[in-house]
């Protein structure tokens, strides 16, 4: 068999399924009207523990990586585990946090030539970096990455910040529409807020918790948990795209739980959405297991007006 073959053919024949969600309890629009216009497509990746290959999308599974290129590692001199002692001189190991193949995600738009987005990180704490994990960004092309791919297992970090370090996790890529949280236009947060806690005190359900996300996705609007902090890019001035999030916060319950995921004593046809408990054997798997910080989340942005589709992040926690 020619070499790569084997994981060429892996990786044409492993899609990946969007879960089943419950419809909206209401149109968004109609009952806050303010809000039309504003409403953005997302694809929410769902991580759960699991085995990913090299030839599936993932969050902090093995990379589909060429074998003529060395591993990254970080040298950064001030990185550092809080709280312990100096991690030293020796280079950092950077581990995968997201691989997602064009194939899984429809809506997210690849540079040409380009089929296979992959990040990693450095799992360790950077002053300068936002007190944050480090990253990097490739765009790659699926098939001639097979054809010389990497075998056997990446250099693993000697040492690590655990809210930095994703278990192994499938993703399941949903398509979905939310609005806008933070990012709500100026003066409409504290309208919304006031209708949407009376429209929970007249419907059990608000605006916030059935109308938008903070867990990981592709695209819509950046999971903020602090306010909202949009990037310009350095090269042009225009504000960047936002391209994904990676949170600590994953649904256990509420409307965005998939519906194969709720406690199978609740009845779907009966069960409001916004009531919904997932089924105590799935909460283990729920997410990938980083705390960042205090629940936070790493957001990333690009420019596609730039040459080389230049890339930045922001930290929240």
């Amino acid at each position: 068999m020619p070499p790569g073959k084997a994981l060429r053919d892996t990786v044409e024949d492993q899609p990946a399924g969007p879960r089943p969600l419950a419809p909206l309890p209401c149109d968004v629009e109609a009952v806050f009207p303010e809000l039309i216009g504003t409403a953005r497509e997302a694809t929410l990746l769902y991580p759960r523990a699991g085995q990913p290959g090299p030839g599936e999308s993932s969050v902090g599974g093995p990379l589909l990586w060429p074998a003529d290129e060395p591993w990254p590692m970080c040298a950064e001199p001030g990185h550092y585990k809080p709280l312990e002692p100096p991690v030293g001189p020796e280079p950092v190991a950077m581990v995968p946090v997201v691989q997602l193949y064009a194939r899984d995600v429809p809506g997210l738009i690849f540079p040409a030539g380009t089929d296979l987005l992959q990040i990693l990180w450095c799992p360790l704490v950077h002053e300068d970096d936002q007190y944050a994990a480090n990253p990097r960004l490739h765009w790659r092309n699926t098939v001639l990455t097979a054809a010389d791919a990497m075998a056997g297992e990446p250099p693993h970090p000697h040492t690590a910040d655990e809210d930095y370090l994703p278990r192994p996790c499938t993703v399941s890529p949903t398509p979905a529409v939310e609005y806008p949280n933070g990012d709500l236009p100026e003066g409409l947060g504290e309208v919304l807020g006031q209708r949407s806690q009376a429209l929970k005190e007249q419907k059990g359900y608000g605006y916030f918790e059935v109308a938008t996300t903070q867990q990981s996705k592709v695209g819509g609007y950046p999971g903020w948990t602090q306010p909202p902090d949009w990037p310009d890019c350095a090269g042009c001035g225009t504000r960047m795209e936002h391209l994904l999030s990676i949170t600590a916060t994953e649904p256990g319950s509420g409307r965005w739980l998939p519906l194969d995921e709720w406690d199978s004593s609740q009845d779907e046809t009966a069960t409001p959405c916004w009531t919904a408990e997932a089924d105590p054997a799935a909460l283990e798997a729920l997410g990938h297991d980083m705390d960042m910080g205090d629940l936070g989340g790493m957001y990333f942005f690009v420019c596609r007006n730039c040459p080389g589709t230049p890339y930045t992040h922001r930290y929240d926690c």
